[in-house]
């Protein structure tokens, strides 16, 4: 059995979020993302089952990587309103910055491939805003609605914003983040 290198690991990773992100999910087969991540299509299944275990890892890989800069130095004894700005421009600040991951993020939650276990466990990493909007609704801060509707006010406005400026049709600006967090609150709050 052959001994698995994590820079090999991370190696497949990044040429699967390239090569994705260019061509497609059906047309990244396995060899040619071997062949981008300068490794065997061998040396491929020695870290992964198939294209489809790959994909589910490389996944969750990335939602954890955003739930660690989502909830870093977050404290959730402040005031809902601060831990709610605070977790917002934390998430902004991880797809603004991280495009590559965030867009393939974004075509593989919509792809089959995706396990209902891989998608629970995506979830599970963002229990502190579950949790956040449970203790706002106790306390009739938040709607009295269905929790992921409120999740899906949280954030879809901010990945829809960082399409728009991924694809030229908006601006950066400090004052466009504050007003998007601004309005995201409003869209929540009781």
């Amino acid at each position: 059995m052959r001994h698995k290198d994590e820079k090999k690991s991370e190696s497949i990773f990044k040429a699967a979020i390239q090569l994705i992100n260019e061509i497609g999910l059906s047309d990244a087969s396995m060899s040619k993302i071997a062949k981008k991540a300068g490794v065997s299509a061998s040396t491929i299944y020695v870290y992964f089952e198939n294209k489809e275990d790959m994909l589910n890892k490389l996944y969750l890989s990335i939602k954890k990587k955003m739930s660690l800069e989502v909830f870093y130095n977050y404290d959730d004894s402040i005031s809902i309103r601060a831990a709610f700005d605070h977790a917002l421009r934390q998430f902004i600040n991880f797809i603004l910055t991280n495009k590559d991951e965030f867009l393939f993020v974004e075509q593989f939650s919509n792809s089959p491939l995706l396990h209902k276990l891989s998608l629970k466990e995506g979830i599970d990493l963002f229990e502190p805003i579950f949790n956040l909007f449970e203790k706002g609704k106790s306390q009739k801060v938040f709607k009295q609605v269905d929790t992921s509707l409120l999740h899906m006010f949280m954030f879809n406005p901010a990945m829809q914003y960082a399409k728009g400026y991924f694809g030229g049709q908006m601006e950066l600006k400090e004052e466009s983040v504050n007003e998007l967090i601004q309005m995201c609150w409003d869209a929540v709050k009781a």
